[in-house]
């Protein structure tokens, strides 16, 4: 049994990426799952002045420690014009400053989601460019596009997207 830790990379609370992720979540097996809630996470934009003069916060280090007790992770990236959210990449800066290896060891499904026929499919590859630089092992990624049309009530509506889903998540659990 593995601990995994699933978040979205979005601080929305309507956030569907962190609806993939909880979904996800539920079909992991026997692992122990935990899921964070990034829209209940603040942490302020990063500037070298802000590390310098107020150091690393409670909230950024205890994000910092669920990722550190995690055998692996479940991440779901939101996309904002073709790139990942400034939430996000903010989060990966001043982790990346707490602990440059902040990803070590870790094995990282990776997801992503959006209203549009693309999935945030951007956000996603700039993910498996950025996260590996820190340690991450990128195990497995899918991207879902359409949320609204191809995800009704936590099922999923394309029996290709749900198989394609199942095949990456049975990918990720074997690498565990």
């Amino acid at each position: 049994m593995s601990n995994i830790l699933a978040f979205a990379g979005s601080n929305s609370s309507t956030s569907i990426n962190y609806k993939l992720a909880t979904f996800t979540a539920s079909v992991l097996g026997d692992n122990a799952v935990t899921l964070l809630d990034m829209s209940k996470v603040n942490i302020p934009m990063y500037s070298e002045d802000a590390e310098k003069n107020d150091g690393f916060s409670t909230e950024l280090k205890n994000v910092n420690s669920a990722i550190a007790s995690a055998d692996a992770l479940v991440i779901a990236v939101n996309e904002h014009n073709s790139g990942l959210s400034s939430f996000f990449k903010n989060l990966i800066d001043w982790l990346s400053r707490l602990d440059r290896n902040f990803l070590e060891g870790k094995k990282v499904l990776l997801l992503s989601t959006s209203p549009g026929k693309r999935g945030a499919i951007s956000a996603m590859e700039q993910a498996k460019g950025v996260l590996p630089r820190f340690g991450a092992e990128i195990v497995a990624s899918f991207s879902l596009p359409s949320f609204y049309d191809n995800f009704k009530e936590d099922v999923f509506v394309a029996t290709n997207l749900k198989t394609e889903y199942q095949a990456v998540v049975d990918q990720f659990l074997a690498k565990l």
